[in-house]
């Protein structure tokens, strides 16, 4: 028996044994009664009777066990030209300093703080200070649109707002203030105070006995001491998108929290206290709060805030730079940074310039990733390069190669097998049975999920179960479909709702845009399902070429067509794809397919919240008329 199935067997065998060990690495300020309460399922807690901060554990723990002068936080903004650093001891005494002045604005143990900020030192040092005094932060990705902000300021019913004068992206300035206020005017809640860090690049308006100067009010403030909570009590709310418009508030715990996260950083990542990790994502998303924020700093690591971008801050060798500079060992960042980074240096010209001599890892989350952008990076890095595959909803990976434990054979496709903890499962969405190796299915997890996982939504109960829960009973419903093969691999192939059903086949949309990737000359693609009056419905490929290509568009749709009839079949019934300059992102990266399935079909839609450039759909509305849809 290999080592990883060793401890991944331990851990679904002796949950009770294996937690409690892994939570011998937090500090407690009072130890459990119960490891799991399971008295009310689908609402299972872990380590109930538990006391703890979350802050203690990130930050003064590790000033007064030795690390007081390594560097926590290291800020790199090439979209300003500026850097700065902070130790343990100076994260401390600002993050404290903050806690204070929370506190001096009537905000205790249980109360909400929306932080709305972008990549800036003071966002996470905002967080940490929320989790120090035991107030439950939300935090807003800096520039959401002012009727989002204010659903989450009703929900979530804030008594501060933590925010900045002004967020930068390449080639322009967005004012938050003008976003806040409007936000506060449209919600029915009312917040005490807002605290506004006033950026160079653009100050702002502050409206008195209301809004307050971070640096003014910094400067007085009372140094906070850590407060203690229940391992059960929540940490944050991170709003994840609903169907039905109104956002789902995933709550995170305290204990369990850092018990899995701490667990995953050697176990996963393969980092030692002490070493430079980096995730290149936003503190907006779930990845920014687990691996940017409390991961690496639980682990005593150093972490890197980069504001800019793969490309474009000011190229395609940005990364590299960083990488390089700030000796990194392992980076964390989405596939689509890489197919970006990719399309604009396809020979990885940029990467000559630097040497990388500590980086040894390189994992990708947030969408699939296809083999073609695995076997680039793999070809140019050197390095394993690690596919791996998690939610909002769970906080930290369901499924990776976990390289502390055992790295296993890469299987492109794939982020390898379930993380210990987890009982992944494929279930039949008609019969909820379990489906054989192989065959397509819902991909569940077997309840009780392990520690770190939501343990409800936020005022939410009835639909956390609605939602989640009663599809499949006893399971919790990734949303995801694929399968896992006759090794115990998961391959994640598409959401539930992109499975395409054409003539009676169910087909996954990420199987075509595999096939479509491998084209030499995409850089990127999308698949969707598209009404048929015979079929049902058909794919559609969008494709995304690389920079340089000057062939004509409809010899490489034709070659693109024949390649997935080649490899998947006449069934798949592949036969439109549309070149495009783009496609339609979150902002965390992740295609919207759905809206672009709605355009195809000429049916209404709400322009999604996390839109990166809302242009981008009229672009696609274009592409798609001269096709012969969207009329």
């Amino acid at each position: 028996m290999s080592k990883f199935d060793e401890v991944y067997n331990r851990s679904l065998a002796d949950p009770e044994g294996f937690w409690s060990e892994a939570a011998e690495a937090i500090h407690w300020e009072k130890k459990w009664d119960t490891l799991i309460d399971d008295s009310n399922p689908p609402f299972y807690r872990w380590f109930a009777g538990a006391e703890c901060n979350t802050c203690y554990n990130a930050v003064d723990r590790h000033v007064e066990e030795g690390r007081a002068d390594q560097l926590a936080v290291i800020y790199d903004s090439p979209i300003t030209g500026s850097k700065k650093t902070f130790t343990y001891r100076e994260l401390q005494t600002e993050v404290a300093k903050c806690a204070g002045v929370l506190k001096k604005h009537g905000v205790a143990k249980g109360d909400r703080v929306i932080v709305y900020m972008p990549m800036v030192p003071e966002a996470v040092i905002s967080m940490l200070a929320c989790a120090r005094l035991g107030a439950v932060h939300s935090v807003v990705f800096g520039g959401f649109a002012a009727n989002e902000l204010a659903t989450r300021i009703d929900d979530c019913a804030p008594k501060v707002i933590l925010s900045a004068s002004c967020g930068i992206e390449p080639g322009r300035i967005i004012a938050y203030k003008p976003l806040l206020d409007e936000a506060q005017e449209i919600a029915s809640h009312k917040v005490d105070a807002c605290v506004i860090l006033q950026r160079e690049q653009q100050t702002c308006d502050l409206i008195d006995e209301h809004d307050y100067d971070w640096v003014s009010e910094m400067a007085t403030a009372t140094l906070a001491d850590c407060v203690t909570v229940a391992a059960t009590d929540p940490l944050y709310i991170l709003y994840t998108s609903g169907t039905t418009g109104q956002p789902k508030g995933v709550v995170r715990d305290n204990g369990g929290h850092m018990v899995a996260l701490k667990w995953s950083m050697k176990n996963i990542y393969n980092v030692n206290p002490g070493d430079v990790y980096w995730a290149a994502s936003d503190v907006g998303w779930v990845v920014g709060h687990s691996y940017i924020v409390y991961a690496p700093l639980l682990n005593g690591n150093t972490t890197i805030v980069f504001e800019g971008k793969p490309v474009g801050t000011p190229d395609a060798g940005q990364f590299w730079r960083v990488i390089a500079e700030h000796n990194v060992s392992v980076m964390f960042t989405a596939p689509t940074a890489f197919r970006a980074i990719k399309k604009e240096d396809p020979k990885a010209e940029l990467l000559q310039q630097y040497r990388m001599e500590k980086f040894h890892t390189l994992f990708l989350a947030g969408e699939r990733t296809d083999p073609d952008t695995l076997h680039w990076a793999e070809d140019n890095l050197k390095v394993p390069v690690i596919d791996h595959w998690w939610q909002t909803e769970t906080g930290w990976p369901i499924g990776a190669n976990c390289m502390g434990i055992e790295q296993l054979p890469i299987k492109p496709g794939s982020p390898t097998r379930a993380v210990p903890g987890y009982d992944v499962r494929t279930l039949d969405p008609e019969t909820g049975e379990e489906v054989g190796r192989g065959e397509l299915g819902a991909i569940c997890i077997k309840l009780p999920m392990p520690p770190s996982c939501f343990p409800t939504l936020w005022n939410a109960p009835e639909r956390y179960k609605e939602a989640y829960m009663e599809e499949y009973p006893g399971y919790y419903q990734s949303g995801d479909a694929g399968y896992i093969d006759e090794d115990g691999y998961i391959f994640v192939m598409t959401r539930t709702d992109d499975i395409i059903n054409v003539a009676g086949h169910r087909l996954s949309t990420g199987a075509m845009e595999e096939v479509l990737a491998d084209h030499p000359d995409v850089a990127e693609c999308a698949v969707i399902g598209v009404a048929d009056q015979l079929k049902g419905q058909v794919p559609l490929g969008f494709l995304v070429l690389s920079a340089g290509v000057n062939r004509a568009h409809e010899e490489i749709v034709g070659e693109v067509v024949k390649l997935v009839r080649e490899r998947i079949g006449p069934v798949a019934a592949f036969k439109s794809a549309t070149v495009v300059g783009r496609l339609p992102k979150t902002r965390s990266g992740k295609i919207l397919r759905g809206t672009m399935q709605k355009i195809a079909d000429s049916e209404d839609y709400k322009m999604p919240a996390t839109i990166d450039d809302p242009v981008i759909l009229d672009e696609i509305s274009d592409a798609l008329k001269g096709i012969g849809y969207a009329k």
